[in-house]
């Protein structure tokens, strides 16, 4: 691995997944009985460290948990992820409720804990520690996000945001000191005020007007994924494969990413890595598990057809 890249910083959540297996998404007023259950590390924050860990990437995570469930460091580190800045806290962990169908959609109840415990200093310790020229590495899964926004870009920090699970509080953060956004197709409808079907290119027109300055990377699924920076809008579709659960798929894209650009990759081979990546999670049950090696998308990349980008 090399040593002198800067270090990618992840101020995310770990959360405990409570993870069952249905038929079908429950329904209200619908009680319905689980075919499989598993209890496992999970929250974007960690998952998104495991996958820039077993991408090859130098991650340091910054992050909170209960005391009592220590074990999931263990997971982290033995990926390699350094987690010295991590808090045991008194508080419970973060924790999710998560449904997976027969399709592999899934629904999560989510429940903070111990991420939304952050304080100023804390934070501001955290960044002024933080080597210069390196990534800190944003979900919505902790709070005090606006004070690392502009911490980091005082600090000098490229700031990578996945505003993820979206919601209202989005809109008011400082998104221009964002070199990089990473939104889905019902995250950039919601920063942008388009409809959710709105096509991907109004999605990125009206996002590049409002932050001409950051990269935007937009996750369309099965339809593939386009990055768009200044005047070049790259697509690249997406491997057909088959489906079991899509949970974490968007945290491995984004993880594979973040390492592939600390290695000094490009945007087509960063974009390639993470895609492949991502397919082969969404072949997986559960979130940390399915989060591929290194060496499996190698070899991917290696056996599969190419995909071939489309330029505007």
């Amino acid at each position: 691995m090399r040593t002198d890249k800067p270090l990618l910083y992840n101020l995310g959540s770990i959360n405990i997944d409570h993870v069952y297996r249905v038929p079908h998404l429950v329904r209200p007023g619908e009680t319905l009985s689980s075919t499989d259950f598993q209890q496992v590390l999970g929250g974007k924050g960690a998952n998104q460290s495991l996958a820039m860990a077993r991408a090859g990437g130098r991650v340091q995570h910054w992050g909170r948990l209960g005391s009592m469930d220590r074990w999931a460091l263990e997971i982290l580190v033995s990926s390699g992820v350094d987690t010295s800045a991590v808090e045991l806290a008194s508080e419970p962990s973060g924790h999710a409720l998560i449904q997976v169908d027969d399709q592999g959609e899934n629904a999560i109840i989510l429940f903070p804990g111990a991420n939304h415990g952050f304080n100023e200093a804390t934070l501001g310790s955290l960044i002024e520690n933080a080597q210069l020229g390196g990534w800190l590495v944003l979900q919505n899964e902790c709070n005090g996000l606006d004070s690392a926004l502009r911490q980091a870009a005082a600090r000098g920090l490229q700031v990578a945001f996945n505003p993820a699970p979206m919601d209202a509080k989005v809109q008011d953060l400082p998104l221009e000191h964002c070199r990089l956004l990473f939104i889905n197709r019902g995250e950039a409808a919601s920063l942008t005020g388009l409809p959710w079907d709105s096509d991907a290119d109004a999605l990125l027109d009206r996002l590049a007007k409002r932050l001409p300055e950051t990269e935007l990377v937009l996750t369309l699924g099965v339809d593939g994924v386009c990055h768009h920076y200044r005047e070049q809008r790259l697509c690249l579709p997406a491997h057909s494969v088959q489906v079991v659960d899509t949970t974490a798929a968007g945290d491995t894209f984004i993880g594979y990413f973040m390492a592939d650009r600390q290695a000094g990759g490009d945007i087509e081979s960063s974009l390639q890595r993470a895609s492949v990546a991502a397919a082969l999670s969404v072949q997986r049950t559960g979130a940390a598990p399915s989060i591929p090696l290194a060496t499996e998308v190698d070899a991917a990349l290696a056996q599969w057809p190419g995909l071939f980008f489309s330029r505007t």
